[in-house]
């Protein structure tokens, strides 16, 4: 599968989970072309070799001219902004820079007549899902701003895909965590995702980590939520890639939910991390965040029976392991 050599624009390559996919694909035999405007990226997270160009996705002149200066095979998409909680305070934000700017990368992309197209979705899209684990054609209804804004490039995925035979893969996660290398980890400003802040506690950079709600209908009262390896999660990625690259013409679109298929809650995952750094982490208990759902697990049986993908790290304690150990190495992340 997927043995022809590409050309891969990866846009958000300089971010979190799109320079991990970056570096996969080189590893594999293919060329890189990241886009990112490093408003939440970091250069100095972008592989070597890479060929890195700063810009804005809402800037069509620019990227019509990276498709018709290159030959690009393929678009895999992860910029975006990623925060729920911001999303139910600046939902235009989101709309904006998640669903206006993939239309205008996916105009960009039929213009340079590049049919194969890898989303970075999320399964925010369930909302508050009727089962658990939740499997790919479960009903899609975001709670927060941010699934919604995802939510819209889906459907206009599929009708892109309808009309105009664009081949793509919409993979569908919940909480990326964890560290591909000691010197390529999580760096956002500011840090909002759960381990992180959990081991800048543990850093003795904060006194504390919030536990936003206490009283949801889970065994402990916390969120339970999935939490899957970054390394494993660009593996997904490119295993999305190859298939599309094989398949037919008129072949349907790829749409698998992502994870570990077992979920956490918050106390259980301080637990783990007080083990990890043997340092006690205290915690505060304050109020829910608009657009949480108490649970959220998703399903991999689809792409583990499609494509033969297989976590490689589903323990929590080796996830937080390798985080921790980015964290003390770069504890100012890449400004370290």
């Amino acid at each position: 599968m997927g043995a022809k050599r590409m050309r891969v624009l990866v846009t958000g390559g300089a971010g979190y989970i799109g320079s991990v996919v970056a570096e996969e694909l080189l590893q594999a035999g293919h060329q890189v072309v990241v886009f990112d405007n490093l408003s939440r990226g970091h250069r100095e997270a972008v592989p070597k070799n890479a060929e890195l160009i700063v810009g804005e996705l809402a800037d069509r002149n620019h990227l019509d001219q990276v498709f018709r200066l290159r030959v690009i095979d393929a678009v895999m998409h992860f910029a975006a902004l990623i925060e729920a909680g911001e999303s139910m305070k600046a939902p235009e934000d989101f709309f904006r820079n998640n669903t206006a700017n993939a239309l205008t990368l996916l105009e960009a992309m039929l213009a340079a007549k590049v049919k194969l197209f890898v989303f970075s979705s999320t399964a925010a899209l369930f909302g508050n899902p009727e089962r658990t684990p939740i499997e790919e054609d479960d009903p899609l209804r975001p709670t927060n701003a941010y699934g919604e804004s995802k939510l819209l490039v889906e459907r206009m995925l599929a009708w892109f895909h309808q009309i105009h035979g664009l081949r793509y893969a919409s993979l569908r996660y919940f909480n990326a965590a964890g560290a591909s290398r000691p010197d390529q980890g999580e760096a956002h400003q500011p840090e909002t995702h759960l381990i992180p802040r959990i081991l800048e506690v543990a850093l003795g950079r904060t006194e504390h980590v919030n536990i936003f709600g206490t009283d949801y209908p889970t065994p402990d009262g916390t969120c339970v939520r999935d939490y899957i390896h970054v390394s494993d999660l660009a593996r997904a990625h490119l295993l999305a890639l190859h298939a599309l690259e094989d398949a037919r013409e008129n072949s349907r679109p790829l749409i698998y939910n992502l994870g570990n298929g077992q979920g956490f809650s918050v106390r259980q995952v301080v637990e783990v991390a007080r083990k990890v750094t043997a340092h006690p982490i205290p915690v505060i208990e304050s109020p829910r965040r608009a657009g949480d759902p108490a649970v959220l697990i998703a399903s991999s049986e689809k792409i583990r029976r499609d494509l033969g993908w297989q976590p490689n790290f589903p323990d929590l304690k080796t996830i937080v392991e390798s985080a921790w150990q980015w964290h003390r190495i770069q504890p100012d992340g890449y400004r370290t």
